[in-house]
């Protein structure tokens, strides 16, 4: 008998199969145990998952830097005088970046510092700055006067904290400047910029831009009418625009954000019977036509006399509403769709129904752009951008 025939490996053989069997069929009976109740495989992941699951996990690859007034002795002076006529950089920088954040508080004995002192910004080297505006109005303190609100893209914190949280791509320089043009020193101007650096940018990508403008006041149809109802105002029309307040008036390719306005009242009686209107691309009638100032800034009925501020919208500031010297700060930012052009825009709204109101307009319009962008309206002097009730005639007005 061969060897491997022997009684002896034969046995050996039976156990070893015996026991291969034996855990076999306990592998067959814990599968079968743990399966579940129907014999389909698990579906596979989805091949496209939202990006929203992974945002905040993916790992960046830019560098993150700021620009502040930070004491460099080391040191707790951590602010920069700002003497009147004179300038100060914030940030100077060459390569290509996003500026993401500002931050500002501001020490001054000047009353209206927010009307005085200008903030500037220029990208890519270019001559004229895509930002000019007072830095109230760029925060949406448009009145001179602080108070505390939040939104998606600007925020001031107590106590008279400016924040703004915009972003601002450059692909070869930025600077930002502000410039006090009053006159009165400002002790101590605190500020930082936050931004970011880059290989460079990717393509189609607009250059944001923010412009001021005032009527101070608005060029009112009449002002021989008492109320919002008198036939006077209230039977007029106005299809076209004619006359509007202009928020914005740009040529090139970009999208409108949003746009920050106070309004300081001349007359009694509600100021925001009028329409917004914005002309698209060389349209001559309104591409988009509102109902109502309220109904633009998504609030009804007067805003309800009742102060109040959200992501995309608000009137966070209200002081004696409806009367001569009335008061108001709004927003609307279009976030959850900019408003596209692609060879011009003009954002209007009226003053009162058909432009029959004379009040106090102050705005600053917020948008992205191709450059380069068209020229912006020069700044009014600074003791014209200061708010003043204005006598005009109309509801409220005093009788000779």
């Amino acid at each position: 008998m061969p060897l491997n025939d022997s009684p002896a490996p034969v046995a050996s053989r039976r156990r070893m199969l015996g026991a291969l069997a034996s855990v076999a069929g306990a592998s067959t009976l814990l599968a079968a145990n743990s399966a579940p109740a129907t014999a389909s495989e698990p579906s596979a992941p989805a091949q496209h998952s939202p990006e929203e699951l992974f945002a905040p996990a993916r790992l960046r690859t830019y560098k993150a830097c700021r620009s502040s007034s930070w004491d460099l002795s080391g040191g707790n002076a951590d602010a920069v005088p700002l003497a009147p006529g004179k300038e100060a950089v914030l940030l100077d920088v060459t390569g290509a970046g996003v500026v993401t954040h500002l931050w500002f508080t501001i020490a001054t004995d000047d009353s209206m510092h927010l009307k005085n002192l200008v903030l500037r910004a220029w990208w890519d080297g270019e001559r004229t700055p895509s930002v000019e505006v007072p830095i109230g109005d760029f925060f949406g303190l448009g009145l001179g006067e602080y108070y505390t609100y939040q939104s998606a893209l600007l925020a001031v914190a107590p106590a008279k904290a400016l924040n703004a949280y915009f972003k601002m791509p450059f692909e070869t320089t930025a600077r930002l400047t502000v410039a006090n043009e009053g006159t009165i020193p400002v002790g101590s101007l605190y500020f930082a910029v936050d931004y970011v650096t880059l290989p460079a940018l990717p393509p189609n990508l607009g250059r944001f831009h923010a412009q001021y403008r005032q009527a101070a006041p608005c060029a009112g149809a009449t002002g021989d009418w008492q109320h919002n109802w008198d036939p006077a105002a209230n039977n007029a029309k106005n299809l076209s625009g004619a006359d509007n307040y202009v928020f914005l008036q740009a040529e090139g390719r970009g999208h409108f954000l949003g746009v920050t306005q106070s309004v300081l009242q001349n007359q009694d009686g509600w100021f925001g019977e009028g329409d917004d209107m914005i002309f698209v691309d060389g349209d001559t009638m309104p591409t988009i036509n509102g109902t109502g100032t309220e109904d633009y800034y998504n609030g009804a009925w007067d805003f309800g006399f009742q102060s109040f501020g959200f992501a995309h919208n608000g009137a966070p500031y209200m002081v004696d509403p409806e009367r001569i010297g009335g008061r108001y700060c709004l927003y609307r930012w279009h976030t959850e769709s900019p408003i596209p052009f692609e060879k011009s825009i003009r954002v209007t709204i009226e003053h009162g129904h058909a432009n029959s109101r004379s009040d106090n307009f102050y705005s600053t319009a917020y948008w992205y752009q191709t450059e380069p962008h068209g020229p912006f309206p020069a700044l009014p002097k600074a003791e014209e951008r200061i708010p003043r009730v204005m006598a005009v005639g109309g509801p409220g007005a005093k009788k000779s």
